[in-house]
């Protein structure tokens, strides 16, 4: 389920042209630099949860580039996480259900705005692309 996020996160900013972090659909709707932010905070906060360490993070937007590389980072240090030996401190099913279906849900946003601010990301093949876990 991380590696998907990733890889569907990672479709949803590539290319993404100048000024769409800061895209607005409408003024109570989060920027996709916030909502980046905000998958970063889910993914880090997964990270201390599985550990047994309940974090409430609500990190502001930094650079957009810095933003993707946060994103990456925190994908690569959860699956890194995931592959250890450590055990889970709450169900795999749990962490589902939270934190990772909120993250793929704020993902699908990125995936509209991108569509809704003239430039749509490209078809992919998400049914057979080979997602692996561990290669964000």
């Amino acid at each position: 389920m991380v590696a998907t996020v990733s890889f569907r996160g990672r479709v949803a900013i590539r290319d993404a042209p100048a000024g769409f972090a800061d895209f607005r659909a409408g003024s109570d709707v989060r920027s996709p630099s916030e909502i980046l932010a905000h998958i970063g905070d889910l993914l880090v906060g997964s990270h201390h949860l599985l550990r047994g360490e309940f974090v409430s993070l609500d990190s502001k937007p930094v650079a957009w580039d810095d933003e993707k590389q946060r994103f990456a980072t925190a994908v690569r240090e959860l699956d890194t996480f995931l592959a250890g030996e450590v055990p889970l401190a709450y169900p795999v099913e749990k962490f589902v259900q939270g934190p990772i279906g909120d993250a793929l849900t704020h993902v699908g946003q990125l995936v509209i705005l991108r569509r809704m601010s003239g430039s749509p990301v490209r078809d992919e093949p998400y049914f057979t692309v080979e997602i692996i876990p561990g290669e964000s």
